[in-house]
């Protein structure tokens, strides 16, 4: 029997620091800042001068402020101030009615049939991070950056990476993203919704240069609309669908809202996924073997243009791709608050605390998962595992405000994984060890650098 894969995870903090510290702590990295207990505690209580924050583990918890009483805990405005230079006011950060007319229009768009319109744009971008992936040294986290813009851009505006606008706005979200923690100061103090936020300038820049390039993009789609000669891709779906309630569509201003977030939800938690999938598939080569050859029975070769139904059967990269979301689950941490007076394991949260529920903690358990901290694609098939996962495992967050895109992201994840494996072999590099680390999203502190050879 092989031995256990243990894959990296981030010291724990010690269990009691004052405010500042946390606050340094949580700028530089989410995960670390957070004690060991979350990894084995029900819930958590964390308090500081200006507000009261609950993390929960407990299934029944977080399914009751996710899928039961959604209406009850919207998403918190605190994590809004962080992200509103880039999104505005768009489906990820909006509640209520104005969150409710936005997914009416935006979810006709992800549905099951428009996932196998979409499919030849992936293939052609799968095809083309094949072909720019070379032996070598490789630092994949960049690479797959790359992949998955072009896939964004080849479902959404029908442009490759490689066009001059599409290229501009992928170097000014790496530039963004440098810039940008998931809290910025404001989210700690008690501000009114008039107070500066006080963000960086380098991020009001960027954000404001990234918003120029989108709304250029969305005015002449709109002009291609009028004109009767836009493409039949996913800009064009949402800018053409009506509120079945209002009869409204998007104006330009809130497109460009929608569009920050396809791209960052898109392109910046595929681009996690599947970097770590790679990462973790190096450390094991007869599961990598098997996985190429699974991808060669029904992708075919590679000059074969797969059909979509071909994704359904790679159930080998499916599981491997999965339980890459489990541990290292693109979006760590969800907050939510709530707007009236609760009971939570008989401790009473008053209205406006902060609800925090975690993928990250949820996804490496010890209460839900057997060997929590252990790379076991095979535990997806097992009765255990299927149980573990209908608790613990919510990548995509659950309930009413679940990615609208969920489906996509694991046609795309299974799809590039397989076309990569098939083409290349991949191993760690002796002595770099990626370090997790998480702002936006959980990535790797230097790089996943893993040696690549053509198969």
């Amino acid at each position: 029997m092989s031995a256990p894969i243990l894959p990296p995870k981030p010291p724990a903090r010690a269990e009691r620091v004052s405010l500042f510290q946390y606050m340094r702590l949580f700028r530089r990295d989410i995960l670390s800042a957070q004690p060991a207990r979350l990894y084995r505690a029900k819930m958590a209580e964390f308090r500081t001068p200006f507000f009261r924050s609950y993390l929960v583990n407990e299934p029944g918890l977080w399914k009751l402020v996710l899928n039961e009483r959604p209406d009850d805990f919207p998403k918190s405005n605190r994590v809004r101030a962080g992200l509103e230079p880039l999104l505005g006011n768009s489906v990820f950060v909006t509640n209520g009615e104005t969150w409710k007319r936005q997914r009416r229009i935006i979810d006709p768009a992800f549905e099951g049939g428009r996932l196998r319109d979409t499919f030849p744009a992936m293939v052609a971008a799968g095809q083309a991070a094949v072909a720019r992936m070379a032996a070598g040294r490789v630092e994949v986290e960049a690479a797959m950056s790359h992949a998955a813009a072009d896939v964004i851009f080849r479902t959404l505006f029908s442009l490759p990476i490689e066009d001059e606008t599409a290229a501009a706005v992928f170097a000014a979200f790496r530039e963004h993203q440098t810039t940008q923690p998931l809290l910025n100061l404001a989210a700690f103090l008690p501000l009114p919704r008039w107070f500066p936020r006080l963000h960086r300038r380098k991020t009001l820049r960027t954000a404001r240069h990234i918003r120029a390039l989108i709304t250029a993009m969305t005015e002449r789609r709109a002009d291609e609309i009028a004109a009767g000669s836009a493409p039949n891709d996913l800009a064009t779906k949402i800018m053409t669908t009506a509120d079945p309630l209002t009869g409204e569509r998007f104006a330009t201003a809130e497109m460009v809202d929608q569009v920050a977030i396809f791209f960052l939800a898109g392109h910046e938690t595929s681009a996690s996924a599947l970097a770590w999938t790679l990462y973790l598939v190096a450390l094991d080569e007869e599961l990598q073997d098997r996985l190429a050859e699974e991808a060669r029975r029904e992708l075919g070769t590679a000059d074969t243009l797969p059909e979509f139904g071909a994704v359904s059967r790679l159930k080998r990269a499916r599981d491997v791709f999965r339980e890459a979301l489990r541990l290292y689950p693109p979006v760590p941490m969800m907050v939510r608050q709530n707007v009236q007076s609760e009971c939570f394991r008989n401790r009473a949260v008053a209205p406006g605390a902060q609800i925090v529920i975690s993928p990250w903690h949820l996804g490496r358990h010890e209460r839900l998962w057997e060997r929590p901290d252990e790379f076991c694609p095979a535990r997806w098939q097992s009765p255990e595992g299927k149980a573990a996962a209908r608790e613990g495992f919510i990548p995509f967050s659950s309930g009413p405000r679940v990615c609208t895109g969920a489906g996509f992201a694991m046609v795309e994840g299974v799809l590039l994984l397989a076309m990569l494996l098939r083409a290349f072999r991949f191993r760690p590099v002796p002595g770099r060890v990626p370090e997790p680390v998480a702002h936006l999203t959980v990535r790797a502190r230097h790089g996943i650098w893993l040696d690549v050879e053509a198969r």
